[in-house]
């Protein structure tokens, strides 16, 4: 019983971790940029579009996995990608990239976001889809059912959204809330290796 809570506890944890990254990402990078383009619909459509896309390509990516590879080296592939991200971090502005040119901003925001955001965000996304089915391949009583998981996924949206313009945008320097970002995404690589630890056990232990 007690392991079982253990298992519940640090998945739980890991998607609400994961989707609370998603959720902070987005405003905060769109704070960094906005000094450069302005607050126009276009640019925040542009944003959304991408946003969504890299979302998708998050769910699509982690449905395609779960096809293709046994969960345990699906977990060591996205193990993996998940240390590429570190070539990106902290989250920021990058230094050598130009200013916006006023003929095409809209490419260059899109080419910003990809630079700056695109991996970090594709990898925070893919987290409950891929930690659903990890949970699933444990020797849990509930790993038939994994979906009560979701919670998590909903509280740490929910919680990212609300405290970032109360809390998190007037108490914390823009640029110290990049490299608090990537704090947090360092303890979400720990707890998502943990996760994996619990499926490569034997399942008759």
């Amino acid at each position: 019983e007690r392991e079982g809570a253990v298992v519940c506890i640090i998945y739980f944890l890991t998607i609400f971790t994961g989707a609370a990254l998603v959720f902070l990402i987005q405003p905060m990078f769109a704070r960094m940029v906005l000094p450069m383009l302005g607050g126009a619909p276009a640019i925040w459509n542009t944003a959304l579009v991408f946003y969504q896309a890299v979302l998708l390509a998050a769910y699509a990516y982690a449905h395609a996995t779960s096809r293709w590879l046994s969960t345990r080296f699906q977990s060591i592939f996205h193990l993996l990608l998940m240390l590429l991200v570190f070539l990106f971090l902290p989250i920021g502005i990058p230094g050598d990239w130009k200013s916006p040119s006023p003929a095409s901003p809209l490419l260059w925001l899109l080419g910003l976001l990809t630079r700056a955001v695109g991996l970090p965000f594709f990898v925070v996304c893919a987290t409950s889809p891929l930690l659903q089915r990890w949970f699933a391949a444990t020797r849990h009583k509930r790993a038939s059912d994994p979906y009560f998981l979701y919670s998590a996924s909903n509280l740490g949206s929910m919680l990212a959204l609300l405290s970032y313009p109360t809390v998190v945008e007037p108490a914390v320097p823009l640029q110290q809330q990049g490299l608090w970002w990537s704090a947090l995404y360092r303890g979400l690589l720990v707890m998502m290796g943990i996760c994996a630890v619990w499926i490569w056990r034997p399942k008759d232990r």
